[in-house]
This record gives C-alpha cells, structure tokens and sequence, in this order.
C-alpha cells in the first residue's frame, strides 16, 4: 500500500504519516524508485495511534506501548499497565494544577470586576465631596 493510499483508507494527512514513520510508529519500507509502501496491516496500526494520541499519550511513550496494542487499540498487554497509570497520574496531576491556575484567575478576574463597579472616585481612595 502506498503512502496515498494509506492517507485515503484512514483519514490521516500524508504529511502526518510521514510523521509518524520520524517518530517511528509507523514504518515502511522503500521500492527501488523510492517510493513508500506499507504493510497490509498499516491502517490499522495508524488506528491504534489514533486512538493512544486520543488518550493522551505523547508519541514517546506510543512508541513502547504500540508493539503491546492489540485489537481497534483499547487493550494493552498487562505489562503496559503500571507504564498506563503512570501516564493517567501525570493527567491527574496536570488537572489539578490547571484547577488551582484556574482558580487564581477566577479571583484575580473577580476582584478586578468588583473593583471596576465602584465609582472611579472611590477607586482612586477620594471620597466625593457634598
């Protein structure tokens, strides 16, 4: 199957086929006029990297899991799970944070658009004379 081919029976643009192969999910091989071909068994590989690439998982740790995928890419061997949980903890943990920078800037909004109501004279400390 060539490159094309490939693009058109997933979906996938041609220029992020070839970035998988630079990452090496994905691999190929050359004919002698250079061009790629793929494995019969390619769309499906690219499937799996769709949906590890869903999943959150940067392409570094695909690359150790991908040989472990089986099936439409929602079961892993056992021994990928702790590599997994490790994955979902750092989630888990960019959540929380992004939590606590959300919350800092709910009150720095807030306390902007309380001060923003008040008459600019009482804004700047001045009392307004009778």
């Amino acid at each position: 199957m060539k490159i094309g081919e490939l693009s058109r029976a997933t979906g996938v643009s041609v220029r992020l086929l070839r970035y998988y192969e630079e990452q090496e999910l994905l691999s190929s091989h050359r004919t002698p006029g250079g061009h790629r071909t793929y494995a019969a068994d390619a769309p499906q590989v690219v499937h799996r990297i769709r949906v590890l690439l869903d999943a959150g998982l940067p392409t570094r740790v695909i690359r150790e899991v991908l040989p472990c995928v089986h099936g439409d890419g929602v079961r892993v061997d056992a021994c990928m799970a702790d590599h997994l949980r490790d994955q979902l903890r750092g989630i888990d943990q960019r959540i929380a944070e992004l939590r606590d920078t959300r919350s800092s800037l709910a009150a720095i909004l807030a306390t902007t658009e309380r001060l923003t109501e008040r008459p600019a004279t009482e804004r700047a400390g001045l009392t307004p004379t009778a």
